[in-house]
């Protein structure tokens, strides 16, 4: 079996998804719906991937390297779109055509359809399905031989199908494999024979037909494969089912997924062995996480690298990294580039961002820590707060290994504790702590006698 060349057709506005946003740039699953032909493509050994783009906007900047460029110069149907990258195709590799809003196409379907045309020695080869009720698609017409003998159409009008022809449950899905030379000399023949003025892409094969060349047809099974997307309700459809497939992926691989119906995890995140996720997490972005960790309940994690044996209750994690054994939460908030280095602990209340925790170091509870770095086995009180910011620069404080806050401490960067230091509750620090000093830094205690009596009228 060859490497294909596979082109997907991206080109059109996606109007009835009624957004701002081209339909094949939403996101399914953490993935923007052309990036999942595209992945499927490349997974299917790809000799090349060329997406059909139009002229409005630039795509190239959100897919992978490697994947090239043709541009649709008007909106003149699929024919159009595919003619637009006849310079990418090679008259002697196989042809694969698929649709950058079809985004449950998998490798393995590829791969199926590649074999079954090159199998046949077809010209074309067209993917089909068979539904209980075909509705308006067209229905595929065979002939004695298995090959395809035409495609007709269900609406009414001229041309329309027979009653005998519309019991017919096999469909065209839009999804085809081409000799490469057969189809670059058919798309020089099309002709706008319709009322739209356009160039349709299924008009290619009564041309090879009529050229005495042969159109196969090749069954897909699963229907939810050739699924497109066309508004938001059918992009909610197709999240199901990625979001079912992603599930299914995870636990067979030994991840616990205690409840998949309130759980949301995208495609690219990966999770170890014996990892435990509870109701009510989400899991997003080019997530990492370890092995035996504990994730959940009523947790977000978003492009963030967690180690094994990580427990993260309650909480909330946006591009930050926990390395073995951390703790996290309940009802932490890790920031960008908060980074808790093994067995530290960030307790109920605390957010953190921008700062290094160290090896062993614990942040208990009802502090913020921005643009710190604390060394091991440093325990920071309760209610600790870095003020990093003096209204025009950020500063960092640092703060040793083996130290002891109180608290209520506020460090006023850019301010240094020393190793093994500690500080007395209540105690705004403005100026170093020597290593193995305490500081102290409030004001005196005054207690006026009889305070409350002269209070009184």
């Amino acid at each position: 079996m060859s490497a294909p060349t596979v082109v997907i057709i991206a080109a059109g506005e996606g109007t009835r998804m009624r957004s701002k946003l081209p339909k094949v740039l939403h996101p399914l699953c953490g993935r923007p719906l052309i990036l999942w032909p595209v992945t499927a493509a490349q997974e299917a050994g790809a000799g090349k991937v060329v997406v059909v783009d139009n002229p409005k906007r630039r795509l190239e900047d959100r897919l992978p390297d490697g994947v090239e460029i043709a541009v649709q110069p008007e909106p003149n149907g699929t024919g159009g779109a595919v003619q637009a990258a006849t310079e990418h195709i090679d008259p002697d590799t196989t042809v694969v055509i698929l649709a950058g809003d079809v985004p449950l196409i998998t490798a393995a379907a590829i791969d199926a359809l590649v074999k079954a045309h090159e199998d046949s020695e077809a010209a074309g080869t067209m993917a089909t399905m068979e539904l209980d009720d075909p509705g308006q698609y067209g229905r595929v017409v065979r002939d004695k031989t298995g090959n395809v003998e035409k495609v007709v159409e269900a609406k009414s009008g001229e041309g329309d199908a027979t009653p005998e022809q519309l019991e017919i449950r096999e469909v065209n899905t839009g999804i085809y494999a081409f000799q490469g030379a057969a189809l670059l000399d058919a798309l020089d023949r099309l002709e706008p024979d319709n009322a739209q003025g356009e160039l349709y892409l299924p008009d290619v094969l009564p041309q090879l037909k009529a050229a005495g060349k042969t159109i196969a047809a090749h069954l897909i099974t699963d229907h939810t494969l050739t699924l497109g997307v066309n508004d938001r309700v059918q992009l909610a459809e197709v999240r199901q089912i990625a979001q079912q497939r992603i599930h299914d992926e995870l636990q067979r691989a030994g991840v616990a997924i205690l409840d998949p119906k309130s759980t949301h995890i995208d495609a690219d995140v990966t999770i170890g062995q014996d990892t435990v996720v509870e109701p009510g997490t989400s899991l997003k972005g080019n997530t990492s996480i370890g092995a035996d960790c504990a994730i959940g309940p009523h947790t977000t994690i978003i492009d963030s690298q967690l180690g094994d044996g990580v427990s993260v209750p309650h909480s909330y994690l946006v591009s930050a990294r926990v390395d073995d054994f951390g703790t996290i939460g309940p009802f932490a908030y890790l920031r960008p580039d908060a980074h808790l280095h093994q067995n530290a602990k960030a307790g109920a209340f605390v957010e953190i961002k921008n700062s290094n925790i160290g090896r062993g170091s614990k942040v208990p509870h009802l502090s913020y820590i921005g643009d710190a770095d604390i060394g091991e086995n440093t325990n920071i009180g309760a209610s600790n707060i870095t003020a990093n910011y003096d209204g025009r620069k950020k500063h960092r404080t640092r703060i040793g290994s083996n130290v002891r806050t109180s608290v209520d401490t506020a460090f006023v960067a850019p301010v240094e504790v020393g190793d093994g230091a500690f500080t007395a509750a209540g105690s705004v620090i403005t100026e170093d702590v020597p290593a193995n000093a305490l500081g102290v830094a409030r004001a005196r205690q005054t207690n006026i006698a009889d305070y409350a009596d002269r209070r009184k009228p």
